[in-house]
């Protein structure tokens, strides 16, 4: 794979199918529970149409159309205004450990802090861990339970960070 024709760019309404493709994929390969996850949330098979407001965004990782994997922000639903949460970040196997996660995920946190959030929020499943080990070494801190109203009742990893 020529890292030269990899770009991490917004989401497109053409990068739905492809990226719903790998998010699913995703539960089945690390045995993640399909309810009360991203799995089943209505808006993983519209991303393109779920990130459209002003305090939002969702990136995706393109190799020549190919999307590869994805991650975005959006306002930590019924929760205080300035707490963002960083959803639905998931990546192909074809592009993991080449350092496109960290560069994708860190445009995520330069992104919340234009938009002026104080607070990044995540919830992740127990089974990833090499992310769990990413968030914590960006300064990530581990919660005792889950904040706002994600409906991500199955994943047990709750993760907060001052931007």
């Amino acid at each position: 794979m020529n890292k030269d024709n990899i770009v991490i760019r917004e989401i497109e309404p053409r990068d739905n199918t492809q990226l719903e493709q790998v998010i699913r994929a995703c539960f089945y390969e690390f045995e993640i529970p399909l309810e009360g996850t991203a799995y089943s949330d209505a808006e993983t098979p519209r991303m393109f149409e779920s990130y459209q407001n002003d305090n939002e965004i969702y990136f995706v990782i393109d190799f020549n159309g190919e999307v590869l994997g994805g991650g975005g922000i959006k306002p930590l639903k019924d929760f205080e205004n300035d707490i963002c949460e960083i959803q639905k970040m998931y990546f192909s196997p074809k592009v993991r450990g080449m350092g496109y996660g960290r560069a994708l995920f860190e445009k995520c946190l330069e992104k919340a802090k234009e938009l002026g959030y104080k607070k990044c929020y995540l919830e992740s499943a127990s089974q990833l861990k090499a992310a769990i080990h990413i968030y914590e070494s960006y300064g990530f801190k581990h919660l005792g339970g889950a904040l706002g109203s994600t409906g991500h009742y199955s994943c047990g990893v709750w993760m907060l960070k001052d931007l």
